[in-house]
């Protein structure tokens, strides 16, 4: 069966919230199922140092008042959100 024919019988029975720009939506995770980080706990560079490899990526940040602060996208990946206040401003850290 051609694509474009299985396509045209599917796509009824789909709903409307299914489908962007005429393909289909396919669902792996649930709602929230890669769980944010909340009030992250931050150590100075030099503890990093201790757990983090020379070549980690992180990504960076400095605040207005020059707080900096690296968050490890090894770390990233498995949550892909952080919300924190640098500096009294809060932010969410996406990746």
């Amino acid at each position: 069966m051609r694509p474009v024919l299985l396509l045209s019988i599917l796509l009824p029975l789909l709903s409307y919230a299914q489908i962007i720009d005429g393909e289909p939506i396919h669902h792996v995770l649930e709602k929230d199922g890669i769980p944010p980080i909340y009030n992250p706990e931050l150590v100075s560079a030099q503890e990093g140092q201790q757990f983090m490899s020379p070549n980690e990526q992180v990504l960076g940040i400095v605040g207005p008042k020059g707080t900096a602060v690296a968050y490890s996208t090894w770390h990233l990946d498995s949550h892909e959100i952080v919300n924190d206040i640098i500096d009294g401003i809060a932010l969410a850290v996406t990746w």
